[in-house]
């Protein structure tokens, strides 16, 4: 019997759709539905566990997973250490400590003896003590913005990603304590894995990987008159040197190239008033330097 390969996926929250969308961009195939915990890919020995986020570090530490896809946050939030594979550019987040706007705290120093609301305790706890700060910290699972209005605390450490929620309970940040992403991780501590589920380990995260740099690129392609084409090449960043086709009429060469998504609004005009024609912006699935 072959050996699965069993991957943790968040079931609900911010991560579920981005990470089930890149999992299927990665090329593989599988049907989830609402109530489904675990799914087979269909051509892959590979199962998804789905499941809540918060769960995912202790299923690979406790051996039911092999990988997982979870917050760099909630990681440094468990007792135990985690390879990261792969970095998924999803996600992005910050844990800040923030208070109320009419608070006067405006320096880590300042929240020497305060009560802070987190449900990352164990990450405030580490940056306070690595500050020498004293605080009070009150743990709380939800809702953490409220707790300064309920006089539950003084002060909050929480996730913010747009800085909406914040604003909308009269908060201010004070002090970013980590950055945080999805990331695709395996348990640091942990039996080797077989040669079979190496190989699977290794697929997953390179197919992750090309989805993540094919996301960041753009394919253009482009005719371009004998006349004007180092004029248009020297316009062009490029992965490696452009594929230069000559055409059949002696006159034009077709020009290939991969270039950062970003630019392309603002390149493609100059390439067209340097002559160039027929300019075709084509997304890349996967992409493997």
């Amino acid at each position: 019997m072959t050996e699965l390969l069993r991957i943790a996926v968040p079931n609900k929250g911010r991560l579920k759709d981005p990470a089930v969308a890149l999992l299927r961009d990665a090329g593989l195939m599988f049907e989830k539905t609402e109530r489904a915990l675990s799914v087979r890919v269909w051509n892959a020995s590979i199962e998804l566990l789905f499941v809540r986020t918060d769960d995912i570090a202790e299923l690979l530490v406790d051996g039911v997973a092999d990988l997982g896809i979870t917050g760099q946050d909630l990681l440094a939030n468990f007792n135990a250490e985690f390879e990261t594979l792969v970095e998924l550019e999803m996600g992005r987040c910050s844990l800040v400590a923030a208070v109320p706007k009419a608070s006067g705290i405006a320096r880590p120093e300042d929240f020497d003896g305060v009560r802070v609301a987190t449900s990352h305790q164990r990450i405030a706890a580490a940056y306070f003590d690595s500050h020498n700060i004293k605080v009070d910290l009150v743990p709380l699972k939800g809702s953490v913005e409220v707790a300064p209005k309920l006089g539950i605390a003084d002060a909050i450490v929480d996730l913010v990603s747009s800085g909406s929620t914040l604003l909308v309970n009269s908060l201010r940040p004070v002090m970013n304590i980590m950055d945080s992403q999805a990331v695709l991780v395996a348990p640091a501590q942990r039996a080797p894995y077989s040669p079979a589920k190496a190989a699977a380990v290794d697929q997953v995260a390179t197919m992750l990987q090309a989805v993540i740099a094919g996301r960041t690129k753009r394919y253009l392609l482009m005719n371009a008159p004998l006349d004007n084409q180092d004029e248009i090449l020297g316009l062009l960043p490029s992965l490696d040197s452009p594929t230069i086709i000559p055409l059949a009429d002696g006159t034009h060469v077709a020009v290939h190239t991969v270039i950062d998504r970003d630019i392309a609004w603002e390149l493609l005009p100059r390439l067209k008033q340097a002559g160039a024609t027929g300019l075709l912006v084509v997304p890349i699935g996967q992409l493997i330097p």
